[in-house]
This record gives structure tokens, C-alpha cells and sequence, in this order.
């Protein structure tokens, strides 16, 4: 299989690198997030949620039990593992060791993810634990590279990638006619500090970007499953149009973690003019290291049925997993792009009585627009769950002249008022500023926001990377003492 897939010991040290890094960050954002969102008093406790999930549901350590305590030693032994893996301790063990080692990284995100609810219901967290998975059986440096777990996780990126293009041009009538760039950097969910400048390019740019895509996610993929050096060039081109959405917008880890993929499409000729180094010795790979291999092969061969009959189906899903393990999903992004943003802010003030006068103070994000000065940071890979959750609020929103209808809230929406309303200091920890970090407010609101960006000479002016119209409010005064009453039964 050498004339195939080239030499692969490079391939695997990156491949294992990088997806070391990758649960790295995924850990980090479980131990900073993770309890205010879903631990005991969290936004959506894991508690509640295990009343109605079985273990075949939704298979977890927490399953057990759970409690803050035990998600933060999961989180600790994750990031430890992590950075172990990232060290490359991993290459010190036998095969069957190192294994275990990265099922067990597995299995704790997949613990994680499986509780996670919505502010885990996200593509990226299958793809890592789909990658992660087979990841485990490419073995340790010193034993020669399999081909098996190399070829599973290129076919991976071949549906990832044709899956995202199909999905487009099936979807969304502006990839066909190839107008989505016009307003896609305006209205992704979290831009960053390049964003801005790259929604401005003229719209020719922008037309040649959508054909690029196409290209990249339709024709390109084909080349992935090709000899070298066919699929080094597709690894190449995939990898390019990565590149070029992780310096446009903020996705999390999804285009880094694609971006990883695309090592599985190389070979060590392509990767050693830029990594000059190679192995003294290879030790061959006993009989049982196979016949695993070949079972992998078998299994990954079965459940890849329904994700390859998704690609050709008129109704094809995006972001699926077919089994609770989230191994051999089906992937797709941006199926439809927002052609406006609106952004929800939310208001507080410590006045015991409302009024005209009434002065109303910001609470300020992490990541997601408000202050119409502050440049779009930049956050990936690294993962802000609920500023992510807050772009999805406004899409179940209808405007109309003259104002909006909301049909409902969100429980979680709902909770996070509540404790924003108690001065709650996991809930604040989630924000990047508090109007009041040291008392409770007395009424908080939430504004309904038409946001675009700037053109130039607006930007030269102002120094405003925004601006924003008011369209109505999204959740009117409300305190602490009346919340109970008024709003739980609005719940969605």
C-alpha cells in the first residue's frame, strides 16, 4: 500500500499532535464553562437531565453520579492527558497502552458532550470525538505507521468537506447564485478582528470566493480518496480554504480541527520539506496490532452506511450523529446564511422605581457584538458557549414593521436572567463586563438590535465597527421578585 498512501510516519506525529491540542482547549473550555452552564446550579443542571436519560441514551461516567466536584476532576485528568498526549508521552507506550490512553481522552469528552445539552450540541464536538476515536489506533512512533486508521480519518474529511458543499447548494439559493459572501462575515456568529475588512472587499472577490468553495467542497473531496500525490494536492487545497476561514471568522475549533484533518491527505514528502526529520528505526507492528486494525476497518466500513446515504439524499441532515458514541457522523455547515444580523442586549439598573428617566447600563459579552467601538476579538479555537447560544435566540424571533413577535424563551435564557437578576458570580464569570459587579440590579431588560457593520468613511469617522437600530425589546423590565411568577410558564 506504500505506492497508495506514501510514507506516513510525519502524518501520524502531526495528526497526533494536533488533535492533542484540540482536546487541550476542549478541556480548558469544560473547566471554565462548564459549571455555570450545566453544573448543579447551572444554566441547564446535568442533574434534571440525567432524571430523563438512560445510559443507552446518552452514555456517560456521569451517569453514575454527578456533581461539580467530579466534573472538575474530569476535566483536570482530561487536560492532563491532553497535554501528555501533546508532549508525545504517548509514544513511550505499547500499542495497546497508547490505545487506552486516548480511548480513555475519548470517553471523558464523550462524557461530557452526552450531558451537554445545547450548549453541546454543536458539529465540532462529534468531530472530535469521532477523530479522537480513531486517532487511538495510528500507535506509537517508534512501530510503523498503519495505513488503516490514516485512510479512516481521510475518508472522514472527504465527508466532512463534501457533506459542507453539498449541503450548500442544496439549500440556500445564494450559493447557487453565489451572493452568500455578501453577507456572510456580517452575520456569522461570532466575527473577528478580520471579519470586517473581509466583508468589505468588493463583491466580484466575493463571487470568486463561493465558486472557490464549491470547488473545494464538491470536486476537491474526490481527490482525497486518490494515490499520491492526487490526495496531497486535495489535503492541500482543503487545507487553504481552512486557513482562510479560521482568519475570517471565529468557528470554535470546527475549521482548525478540519484544518488537522487534512495531515491524513499528506505523506512525509510532501510534510518532510517543511519537517526535515525522519525515524532511525521502524519496529514492525505485531499480529494483533492488525487483526485490531482490520476489525476497525470492518466496523468503520458498516457505520459508514447511513452517513454516505445522507450525501445523496434530497433531505440530507447536517451534523448527525447515528449513534450515541458519535462515531462516523454526518457533517455540513452554513447550509443557509443569514442575510441580517440582530443582536440581543442585555440591559440592567439599579433604580427601585422604572421611569423615563431611567438610566439602563449594558452587560457586555465575551466574544459576541455589543459595544459598537469594540473591535471583533478573536476567540478560536477556543469555544464561548453562550455567547454562541445568544446569535441562535433572535432566528425564532418574526419582525415586522413596527416591531417583533416572540413566540417564546428559552429555559436556559430564562435562568441566565434569573441569575444575572441574583448577581450570580459563575453566571458573571461568563461575561466579559457587569454593568453592577458588585450589587444585585433591580429590573433587567433585553433590546432587540438591527446591527451592521461601518463602511469606511463611517469607521474613519466614529472609529465604530458597528452600528445598530433598535427594532423593539426582546424581554421587557422584569426584577427578581416578579420573575417567577411572570415568566416561567413563558419557557421554551
Amino acid at each position: 500500500m506504500h505506492w497508495y498512501f506514501g510514507d506516513l510516519w510525519l502524518v501520524r506525529l502531526l495528526l497526533q499532535r494536533t488533535f492533542a491540542a484540540i482536546y487541550l482547549i476542549a478541556f480548558m473550555v469544560v473547566l471554565r464553562q462548564f459549571k455555570p452552564l450545566l453544573g448543579e446550579n447551572g444554566l441547564l443542571p446535568v442533574p434534571a437531565f440525567l432524571k430523563r436519560a438512560s445510559f443507552r441514551e446518552a452514555p456517560s461516567l456521569f451517569q453514575w453520579r454527578y456533581s461539580d466536584r467530579l466534573l472538575t476532576a474530569i476535566g483536570w485528568t482530561g487536560l492532563a492527558l491532553s497535554a501528555a498526549a501533546l508532549a508525545g508521552f504517548t509514544d513511550v507506550l505499547p500499542y495497546w497502552a497508547g490505545v487506552i490512553f486516548w480511548l480513555a481522552l475519548w470517553f471523558l469528552y464523550l462524557s461530557i458532550v452526552n450531558v451537554g445539552q445545547k450548549f453541546y450540541g454543536f458539529g465540532w464536538e462529534s468531530m472530535l470525538l469521532e477523530a479522537g476515536f480513531f486517532i487511538a489506533f495510528l500507535g506509537p512512533a517508534g512501530m510503523q505507521t498503519p495505513a488503516i486508521p490514516v485512510l479512516i480519518l481521510r475518508w472522514m474529511l472527504f465527508r466532512t468537506e463534501l457533506g459542507a458543499g453539498l449541503i450548500k447548494l442544496r439549500h440556500d439559493s445564494c450559493w447557487r447564485d453565489l451572493t452568500c459572501l455578501y453577507y456572510h462575515h456580517e452575520t456569522q456568529p461570532l466575527p473577528n478582528p478580520l471579519s470586517w475588512f473581509f466583508h468589505r472587499q468588493p463583491k466580484a472577490i466575493h463571487r470568486f470566493g463561493v465558486v472557490f468553495s464549491h470547488f473545494v467542497q464538491v470536486i476537491v473531496p474526490f481527490g482525497l480518496l486518490a494515490p499520491q500525490p492526487v490526495a496531497s494536492t486535495a489535503g492541500s487545497f482543503a487545507m487553504f480554504h481552512q486557513f482562510l476561514l479560521i482568519v475570517s471568522g471565529n468557528y470554535s475549533w470546527l475549521n482548525w480541527l478540519t484544518f488537522a484533518l487534512g495531515f491524513s491527505a499528506l505523506d512525509d514528502a510532501v510534510l518532510g520539506r517543511l519537517m526535515p526529520i525522519s525515524p532511525f528505526h521502524l519496529a514492525a507492528r505485531p499480529m494483533y496490532v492488525d487483526i485490531i486494525l482490520y476489525l476497525l476497518a470492518a466496523g468503520t466500513v458498516w457505520l459508514s452506511i447511513k452517513p454516505t446515504l445522507n450525501l445523496f439524499s434530497r433531505n440530507q441532515m447536517m451534523n448527525y450523529s447515528y449513534n450515541r458514541y458519535h462515531l462516523v457522523n454526518t457533517y455540513g455547515a452554513f447550509g443557509s446564511v443569514t442575510r441580517e444580523r440582530y443582536e440581543i442586549v442585555i440591559e440592567a439598573t439599579d433604580a427601585p422605581i422604572l421611569g423615563e428617566q431611567t438610566e439602563w447600563r449594558e452587560y457586555e459579552f465575551k466574544g459576541k457584538p455589543g459595544d459598537l467601538r469594540r473591535m471583533p476579538p478573536q476567540i478560536a479555537p477556543y469555544h464561548l458557549r453562550l455567547d454562541w447560544l445568544m446569535w441562535f435566540l433572535p432566528f425564532s424571533v418574526t419582525v415586522y414593521t413596527g416591531g417583533l413577535y416572540v413566540p417564546g424563551f428559552e429555559l436556559w435564557f430564562l435562568n441566565f436572567i434569573r441569575k444575572l437578576l441574583e448577581n450570580d458570580s459563575q453566571t458573571v464569570s461568563l461575561l466579559r463586563r457587569s454593568p453592577f459587579p458588585n450589587s444585585r440590579p433591580t429590573f433587567i431588560r433585553a433590546i432587540f438590535y438591527h446591527y451592521r457593520y461601518t463602511d469606511l468613511r463611517q469607521f474613519k469617522e466614529t472609529h465604530e465597527w458597528w452600528k445598530r437600530e433598535l427594532v423593539g425589546t426582546y424581554l421587557p423590565p422584569i426584577s427578581l421578585g416578579d420573575f417567577q411568577r411572570q415568566w416561567t410558564r413563558r419557557s421554551g
